[in-house]
């Protein structure tokens, strides 16, 4: 790079807490490398930035310029940098900016690469960031030779990440240039050196102006109009008044406020009856007694035989002494009984509280306790009740029934009571149960039938757990629209081959599905299989990159087949936005999930809660028809994150996930404030974990991170624990760990440290962790029949197929009596363990199989056998 600019700065917006690195004089690479430490330590994550522009299209600069009035402030390039890092901090959400400036040297011309800090910290002013900005570079910054990619990434930054956003100083007036910067000539570029570059610069026709140059890709032009009219009234601020303090710094002004507005004002929700779940099922019911309702394998239930077992039970549960006010446990495999099981506690005026039977005994028991039970329904053997919670089977239930009855119970309960509570996920190391009324089921039918068609003719799939909020919207918008529910079988669901063929046995019209999960529907259909059936696809439950969907789109046109991602929470009942995926978004690489739902509200607010335009980052709060009731038995967590509107004083839910609003009002997710991690679909607090790690006795500090050895792949995602323990069995922690946490929580390795590496603020220091430790090799097996060495291949051919499968699929050298789910396995893993077997012709496994003889050797010898 030619040196030209007086100065120019990269910005990369990061998070946390944030302090000014120690300074350091430019120095041999010795020096530098040594300062690169010490940044890596400062220097924030990454977070997505722009990304507001058109996805396609010449890549040729626009240009925005905005006239700077008569009498602003002269000052020199230091303030323009800490106005230009304060604002870009502010659209990010985040508390501290890295400028990474073009310095050139006086001795030999070239340029080097000088990172400045600019602390944004709300309670911090601008006059003291400028301050701090100000000595850093009098203490001369280190200076890295060669491109800014590479210095970025000394900083330990990741520079695909980093906002490429350039402040070039063109003012010639001496005084205005950075301190340690040797002056050069301006030229004016023929090309911005940044795909967005704000340039101060004399105006021909007399005074100032700030111009802002930026790759349309990159930036749209109202995006662009905006920052320029935020740095120059940052800047102001500073020169007149650096006593205001940086939360005061808003990155929006009036212009945005009308566009604020429209974006609140969403679609209103369609009327509706305001009724109960139940009563408008059985009034479907009425309408059409002998149309299927669910099917489970041969078994087949109609909306009159659903109705009447339904009935049956609810009166069994009121002989029982269940009333409007109790919580009944439903703890049931995947069946016609479960639905029916769901149903009768609604129709006898209580709440249902959904329990996967696969979950340990310890998270069972809690759940019993903490929702207060008065009874469970279970087929699970050996339930872990306790406590004054009466448990039943279906059988058991129904001899308390009445040989005949004419509806349901009378109930004293409305729409506006409890439907059910589900358990999320708590970072205090315990589940916290989400209350949710009927009448938010009600309204979020209402708000999506007649967007995607729903009606009496579409067939639906339960394919989740019941335990998980996925299948609120499965069970009750298949029934509550006239629809069949067909159940899939747990271990269909986990083969992709025999769920694709139940989709088309069963002419499944509306599919919902984990990204994760449909990305092996697809590669199935790319192995040959017949076109899928399927008219609607709703994802949920964790991010989607529609990249992915390009070869779904290939052999289902959008003309045939709708393909709709949805941002949703738990305590927001299921969905908030919508988003139809085409093929433009997939080949775009869009990270919108879309507009609220009609009844829905969304809002993107600072840390102090006021709400910001669109193009700036920071937490998303819902609003409107789907917010929940609270948290069961944690008022002081539910004032904390159930708040009223500034603007309507209506309720909302502050989620803890970080987002943006697009210029027309969509939303972008774009990750977590906290250690919440989404695994498989799953909402995950790292915390609770970790708070299961430390209770045990030998462990005395944790950490648990969530990684990704492929960041394009999502069944390589895992949880990798740290611990600080007496002794290194760190395999007994592991599976002690497994009796307190479904098997989604727990971690895929236990790594033993002699202390947790820290910040010099005392916090983990993440990216100072080791590589997870490899699992010990299993302890041999008692040798076969066949007379091989134990814990040796025994030359069968399965065998071997099995150990190159297994070694391919989990990047880990394999013995035959390694366990798979030890060895770092998951559900995604052991899918793709049988496609890879499928495809070499031979002999596969089931995932039943694998799940029941998780080692080579006795997955071999059941073949054998």
């Amino acid at each position: 790079m030619a040196p030209g600019p007086t100065a120019s700065a990269a910005a990369h917006p990061g998070a946390g807490d944030v302090r000014t690195p120690p300074a350091a004089p430019a120095g041999n690479a010795a020096d530098v490398a040594r300062r690169a430490a010490e940044l890596a330590e400062w220097a924030p994550e990454a977070r997505p930035v722009w990304g507001l522009g058109r996805a396609h299209g010449p890549d040729a600069a626009d240009v925005r310029v905005l006239p700077l009035p008569d009498g602003h402030p002269v000052t020199d390039a230091a303030s323009w940098t800490t106005a230009l890092g304060v604002v870009l901090a502010r659209y990010e959400g985040v508390r501290g900016t890295v400028l990474a400036a073009l310095l050139p040297a006086a001795d030999t011309g070239a340029e080097h690469v000088a990172l400045v800090p600019v602390v944004a910290d709300g309670e911090n002013t601008l006059g003291a960031a400028d301050k701090e900005l100000r000595a850093h570079l009098a203490a001369g910054p280190a200076r890295y030779t060669g491109e800014l990619r590479d210095a970025l990434t000394a900083a330990g930054a990741d520079p695909a990440g980093a906002a490429a956003v350039g402040l070039v100083l063109a003012d010639r007036d001496p005084a205005a240039a950075l301190p340690g910067a040797e002056r050069a000539e301006y030229r004016p570029f023929q090309r911005p050196p940044f795909p967005v570059t704000v340039t101060v610069d004399r105006d021909p026709a007399g005074g100032r102006l700030l111009r802002c140059d930026f790759s349309p890709r990159t930036l749209s032009g109202d995006i662009a109009d905006r920052l320029l009219r935020h740095v120059r009234d940052a800047h102001r601020t500073l020169a007149e008044a650096p006593e205001t303090p940086v939360a005061d710094v808003r990155p929006w002004d009036e212009e945005d406020a009308e566009r604020l507005a429209a974006h609140r004002r969403t679609a209103p929700l369609p009327s509706f009856p305001p009724q109960r779940v139940d009563t408008a099922i059985a009034a479907i019911a009425a309408a059409r007694p002998d149309a299927v309702a669910v099917c489970f394998g041969a078994t087949r239930l109609t909306y009159g035989e659903l109705d009447r077992r339904a009935d049956r039970l609810a009166h069994a549960l009121r002989a029982l002494g269940v009333a409007g006010a109790d919580r009944v446990g439903v703890c049931l495999d995947r069946s016609t009984e479960l639905i029916v099981a769901l149903l009768a506690v609604l129709k006898a005026g209580a709440t249902y509280v959904p329990m996967d039977p696969a979950h340990p005994e310890d998270r069972l028991a809690y759940t019993t306790e903490d929702a207060g039970l008065t009874t469970v329904l279970t087929d699970r053997a050996g339930f872990p009740g306790g406590g004054t919670a009466r448990v039943l089977s279906l059988e058991e239930l129904a001899e308390h029934a009445p040989e005949r009855c004419d509806g349901p119970p009378p109930s004293e309960t409305g729409a506006d009571d409890p439907a059910y509570v589900i358990y999320t996920s708590g970072s205090t190391g315990r589940p916290k149960g989400v209350v949710v009324p009927h009448v938010n089921v009600l309204s979020l039918m209402a708000a999506t039938i007649d967007d995607f068609g729903l009606n009496e003719d579409d067939t639906w799939t339960l394919f989740h757990s019941s335990a998980f909020d996925f299948s609120v919207w499965e069970i009750w918008g298949c029934l509550l629209t006239g629809g069949r529910l067909v159940v899939v079988p747990y271990w269909v669901s986990r083969s992709p081959e025999d769920f694709h063929r139940l989709l088309r046995k069963e002419r499944v019209s509306v599919l919902s599905q984990t990204p994760s999960a449909f990305a092996h529907l697809v590669e199935v259909e790319r192995d040959g299989a017949e076109a899928a059936p399927v008219r609607l696809v709703v994802f949920g439950g964790e991010g989607l990159d529609p990249r992915m969907l390009l070869p779904w789109f290939d052999r289902h046109p959008e003309t045939r087949c709708r393909v709709v991602n949805m941002y949703g929470i738990t305590e927001t009942t299921v969905h908030v936005t919508a988003q139809t995926v085409t093929r433009a978004e997939a080949l775009s690489g869009s990270k919108s999930v879309g507009h609220a739902l009609p009844g829905w509200s969304v809002r993107v607010a600072d840390p102090e809660g006021r709400t910001l335009p669109a193009g700036v980052a920071g937490e998303i709060y819902v609003g409107g028809a789907g917010v929940a009731a609270h948290y069961l038995n944690r008022p002081e967590l539910t004032e904390q994150r159930f708040l009223a509107d500034p603007r309507t004083g209506e309720r909302e839910y502050r989620s803890g996930d970080m987002g943006r609003l697009l210029p027309d009002g969509r939303l972008e997710h774009l990750g977590r404030l906290d250690s919440q991690v989404k695994l498989r679909g799953f909402r995950i607090e790292l915390d609770e974990i970790r708070s299961v790690l430390l209770d045990d006795p030998r462990v005395t500090a944790a950490a648990v991170v969530l990684n990704r050895t492929d960041p394009d792949d999502a069944a390589t995602a895992q949880l990798d624990a740290y611990v600080v323990m007496d002794g290194d069995d760190t395999a007994s922690v592991r599976q002690r760990a497994s009796g307190f946490l479904p098997e989604y929580m727990v971690p895929s390795t236990v790594t033993a440290l002699d202390r947790m590496p820290l910040t010099t603020n005392g916090k983990l220091d993440t990216r100072r962790l080791p590589a997870p430790a490899q699992p010990a090799p299993a302890a041999p097996a008692a040798a076969p029949a066949s007379g091989a060495p134990s814990g040796t291949p025994s030359g069968d051919a399965f065998e071997q197929a099995l150990l190159e499968v297994w070694a391919e699929v989990l990047g880990v050298p394999v013995g035959p009596d390694d366990n798979f789910f030890d060895l770092g396995g998951n559900s995604l893993l052991a899918m793709r363990v049988g496609a890879a077997l499928r495809r070499r012709g031979g002999a596969t496994v089931a995932m039943r199989d694998l799940y029941l003889r998780p080692t080579i050797r006795q997955l071999a010898a059941d073949h054998a056998g």
